[in-house]
């Protein structure tokens, strides 16, 4: 059974864990924001540059070349800040799985050692129940192994994804 210290010790891991995630959050919100004001610049100086350039046009035809020389650029920067916005979000998972996983395992050692510690005080006859418990708990080890395994590999289909942005907006364009 858990004695108090491991009690104090477990609560004291979850609270560091708690803020750990808290910082991780943090400073994902803080790379947002500066990925906003970046593309809240870069839309401030091409608005101006456009402005500049379209109080230059006189001739209907100038102002269809300036409409069409927009499309690319601009599908160009949206597939950019869509990219740097998967890159935040991923990492931002990745460190939660990280934890996660790290969690899952230390719950699971701490399961057994419970388990253990259980069959050496069991009265006899009292072994099937035991073995019971541990099956289920490896059970359940193997469901969490293969719903990480599952997660991983869906992240990494994610990370395909841009590329395929990239190809996309590409055709478009041209």
């Amino acid at each position: 059974m858990l004695t108090p210290e491991q009690v104090a010790a477990t609560r004291k891991a979850n609270l560091d864990i708690l803020f750990g995630l808290g910082n991780q959050v943090v400073e994902s919100v803080e790379k947002l924001a500066e990925l906003n004001m970046q593309v809240t610049r870069s839309t401030l100086a091409d608005s101006f540059d456009l402005a500049q350039k379209a109080l230059s046009v006189k001739e209907p035809r100038d102002w269809l070349a300036l409409k069409d020389s927009l499309a690319a650029p601009t599908a160009e920067k949206v597939q950019s800040y869509n990219r740097q916005l998967f890159d935040i979000m991923l990492s931002t998972q990745t460190e939660f799985a990280k934890v996660a996983q790290t969690q899952c395992e230390a719950y699971v050692r701490q399961m057994q050692s419970v388990v253990e510690d259980v069959a050496k005080n069991v009265p006899a006859g009292s072994e099937a129940a035991v073995a019971a418990l541990d099956s289920a708990i490896k059970a359940a080890q193997t469901l969490v192994e293969t719903v990480q395994r599952t997660g991983q590999l869906s992240s990494t289909g994610r990370r395909l994804t841009p590329p395929l942005d990239r190809l996309t907006a590409s055709r478009c364009a041209g």
